[in-house]
């Protein structure tokens, strides 16, 4: 077999499993979704229990406007918290890797965030801070963790016969930092945000069922318990439709985005070339 027909097959096996990872799940879904339609068909299960599938997308429709306004609100929130967690667990991953002291000092406080459930942050913290701050820090401090893991991971990881090549040929510092090991780092970076957008999500949701909880809200999580408390299955059922989507969606961007500034140079992203 010579080199033009090994390439063709090898395009044609990677067209065929990419045909097949899309085409996989569809099928899945829509087997769940009949076998549920079908349950509430043969066995007349009350709206109020369980909605029908049909019944979940025509009140998606109806409820579109309040849906969409209230999941604005959460997704305004969850960037502004990825965006924080974005620039301080990257900030405070450099100055990790400048200075094992300030390593040594704040790294298990950063672990201790991480580990104490939002869940019980988030009442406590919309005793402090006004609403929308205790829901964003709730956002952020959920998010936070794995970017700063993943970064100090990535920058710890660096080659360290590249590092004294750089030395060797009078490389600053900042210069290795900026020039070796941030470009280095970077898939493992990317990894942490592609965590941290799904968990930026997760923490807003949770601060805004609480703050429901007390009295204010206007998210799509407070949507979710405000149908919860008047018996309205079919909005709830909608409304968590819409936000697994949204995860969905921030998660593929954030793939994206990984994929395209990965895919010339780094393993994760670049094609399997091998023969099968």
């Amino acid at each position: 077999m010579n080199a033009q027909d090994r390439i063709t097959r090898d395009e044609s096996r990677q067209r065929l499993e990419r045909a097949v990872r899309v085409v996989l799940p569809v099928l899945a879904l829509g087997a769940g979704v009949l076998a549920w339609d079908l349950l509430v068909r043969l066995r007349n299960i009350p709206p109020y229990i369980l909605p029908s599938p049909g019944l979940v997308f025509e009140t998606l429709l109806n409820d579109w406007p309040v849906l969409w306004s209230s999941l604005l609100v959460t997704l305004t929130t969850a960037f502004e918290g990825l965006a924080l967690a974005m620039m301080g667990g990257i900030g405070l991953a450099v100055l990790f890797n400048r200075s094992r002291l300030v390593e040594y000092s704040l790294y298990p406080y950063a672990v201790i965030l991480q580990v104490t459930p939002v869940v019980a942050i988030a009442p406590l913290l919309l005793i402090y801070l006004p609403q929308p701050l205790a829901v964003l820090a709730c956002a952020w401090i959920v998010a936070f963790f794995p970017v700063l893991a993943n970064t100090t991971l990535g920058l710890n990881s660096v080659d360290r016969n590249l590092v004294d090549l750089f030395r060797l040929y009078g490389a600053s510092g900042w210069q290795v930092l900026w020039d070796l090991k941030l470009p280095a780092a970077l898939p493992h970076i990317l990894g942490g945000l592609r965590i941290a957008g799904g968990l930026s999500l997760i923490g807003a949701v949770v601060a805004e069922i609480a703050a429901g909880a007390a009295g204010a809200g206007s998210g799509l999580a407070y949507r979710i318990a405000e149908s919860g408390y008047r018996l309205n299955i079919p909005r709830m059922f909608a409304a968590l439709l819409l936000l697994s989507v949204t995860g969905v969606a921030i998660f593929a961007v954030l793939s994206l985005v990984t994929h395209l500034a990965l895919r010339r140079w780094h393993e994760s992203a670049v094609g399997d070339e091998r023969e099968a």
